[in-house]
């Protein structure tokens, strides 16, 4: 189903974060799919393997080892401004149902003791809100100044 690929990054955008933005370990899924030119001239290119909803991921229970969740941290953004283009834009309305179910989701096709790195940026929503829309604890992570990288483990369910 996945081509044996073991690491979901359930909201790619434009990967920019991966070191290796074509590594075959990888599925790449994003809600969207979009090669637009920025304001300053750059080239903005979201191009996942797969288009699906981090509320809904399409993969079985339990097979992948590692999940990233980068999900969209924006609900003020026009909805064709830069940041919206780059990083995504959050419902107003739904925001932290739809983290909590994309925190759900991520958890469900994680493996038994599989990893979740979840990245978050407080500049619209603090981290705490978000966190405690999470099922399980974070294990730890990094703050540097509005942008949080924090770590989880799935517990054995068994």
């Amino acid at each position: 189903m996945n081509d044996f690929k073991q690491i979901l990054d359930a909201c790619c955008g434009s990967r920019m974060f991966w070191f290796d933005k074509q590594d075959n370990r990888v599925v790449f899924m994003d809600n969207r799919s979009l090669e637009t030119t920025l304001c300053d001239g750059r080239t903005l290119t979201i191009k996942p393997d797969i288009i699906g909803d981090f509320r809904d991921i399409p993969y079985p229970d339990k097979i992948f080892r590692l999940v990233v969740f980068d999900p969209p941290h924006l609900l003020r953004a026009g909805e064709k401004s830069w940041l919206a283009q780059k990083y995504g834009r959050l419902d107003s309305v739904s925001w932290s149902e739809d983290i909590r179910r994309g925190f759900c989701e991520c958890f469900r096709v994680l493996s038994d003791n599989g990893v979740l790195v979840f990245k978050w940026n407080e500049d619209q929503i603090k981290l705490a809100d978000v966190v405690s829309l999470a099922p399980h604890k974070p294990l730890f992570g990094q703050r540097s100044r509005k942008t949080h990288w924090l770590v989880f483990m799935k517990e054995s369910e068994g």
